[in-house]
């Protein structure tokens, strides 16, 4: 018995747009999902924020979805095991960076958790300098008069190999659970793992309608759309193009913020984050035959 077709009401929709219009409409709901989450920091913190996602993930793709969870095997629970703990990380340690950094200065330096992946393993040296490239970038982040928060810049290092444990973590989960089921799972794993923290740390808060009600719209932008038109635009999209267009997640962050909360970067910042997207297209261009160097981002 198979699992039930993954598709969501989005994706009869998505189906008549172009695929690589999906591609950036999910790219700028995932930014404008990590500014709705930021712009609640004041009030729920970030591993609340977090949690309230994965919930609002979770509790959708299993209405949706519906996976199969019966007959599964030991070896198919322990890949959407690893892969719901690869996804906790990743999003508890950017939005930890988030409240710290500017969103788009902590997703250029998340970036390069997918870029240094995406060109492991070769013995070209034009895949080394596409690296050194985005390196200098971010480099180019901390010349800033005010420096920028150690702590958070700890964070986004640490979210980007989180980010990479999930790319690597995706690809295992899809031969073992069909289309959108494993991230039904995984976030399940996610909701579970972090609700705890998440409960104690907001306390009564939790329980506002707008607290409630704008964690689940993070969770929706941030995760359940993207992932929906994605999902549709993979099936007509050539994977080396899908990755390029992804490449464009640093400078849509910055945008998403400059007009959600008004964060304005500088000039260089501009520079260091066009340095990484560079970067990344010229290593997705040079490296042919090798996996889309970014996977979409829940």
């Amino acid at each position: 018995m198979s699992d039930p077709p993954s598709a969501t009401p989005a994706a009869g929709l998505a189906s008549r747009i172009p695929p690589s219009w999906l591609v950036l409409i999910g790219i700028a709901s995932v930014q404008i999902g990590a500014a709705v989450a930021k712009d609640l920091f004041a009030t729920v913190p970030p591993t609340t924020m977090v949690w309230l996602r994965l919930a609002t993930s979770a509790i959708v793709l299993l209405i949706l979805i519906r996976p199969r969870l019966t007959g599964r095997t030991r070896r198919d629970w322990l890949v959407a095991l690893g892969y719901g703990v690869a996804l906790v990380w990743m999003n508890w340690a950017i939005y930890q960076s988030f409240a710290r950094l500017p969103l788009g200065v902590a997703v250029t330096i998340e970036f390069l958790g997918p870029l240094v992946l995406a060109v492991i393993g070769s013995r070209r040296l034009r895949d080394v300098l596409w690296v050194l490239l985005a390196g200098a970038g971010v480099a180019l982040l901390g010349l800033e008069p005010v420096g920028l928060d150690p702590v958070g810049v700890a964070y986004a290092l640490l979210a980007g190999a989180g980010w990479a444990a999930y790319i690597m973590l995706s690809a295992r989960t899809g031969r073992h659970w069909q289309g959108l089921s494993g991230l039904a799972v995984a976030s399940v794993v996610g909701a579970v793992v972090l609700a705890a923290p998440a409960i104690v740390e907001a306390g009564p808060v939790l329980l506002q309608p707008r607290v409630l009600l704008l964690g689940a719209l993070a969770g929706l932008m941030s995760s359940v759309i993207p992932y929906s038109l994605e999902l549709v635009a993979l099936r007509r999209l050539p994977a080396k193009v899908f990755s390029i267009l992804m490449s464009l997640e640093p400078a849509a962050a910055a945008l998403a913020a400059m007009v959600l909360l008004q964060e304005l970067l500088s000039v260089r910042q501009w520079v260091a984050i066009a340095l990484v997207v560079a970067a990344s297209v010229g290593a997705t261009r040079s490296n042919r035959r090798a996996r889309p160097a970014v996977e979409p981002l829940p």
